[in-house]
């Protein structure tokens, strides 16, 4: 990869990280604990804000999988790694990257 699309990637990588932060700010308060008391609450509200911190916990978990791929491809950029197939070595083609910033395989290789 040529220190263009390197440099261009990185900053793609990077403001993607800084939105996954910005999202995992948002979805703290989804996350809280939900509140037993009946009386201010019906059951089935109840029910649909346990359901609704359950989403938010299963978010939580997909950014927090998709940072550390990111900070991976990182990593891989600053070893002159990334953009390389790790299975067979061949480049990744350009769309790939830019649609899965992350990937370490190319199609052929990720598909069988």
């Amino acid at each position: 990869m040529n220190g263009s699309n390197a440099t261009r990637f990185r900053g793609l990588i990077e403001a993607r990280l800084t939105q996954i932060k910005d999202e995992n700010a948002l979805g703290r308060g989804g996350q809280s604990v939900v509140e037993l008391d009946q009386q201010s609450v019906g059951r089935l509200s109840r029910m649909d804000a346990l359901q609704m911190q359950a989403m938010a916990v299963a978010q939580q978990k997909r950014r927090d999988g998709e940072a550390m791929r990111l900070r991976q491809a990182l990593i891989r950029l600053d070893e002159d790694e990334y953009g390389y197939c790790e299975s067979c070595g061949e480049d990744i083609p350009l769309k790939r990257l830019e649609l899965d910033l992350a990937a370490t395989q190319c199609v052929s290789c990720a598909s069988g």
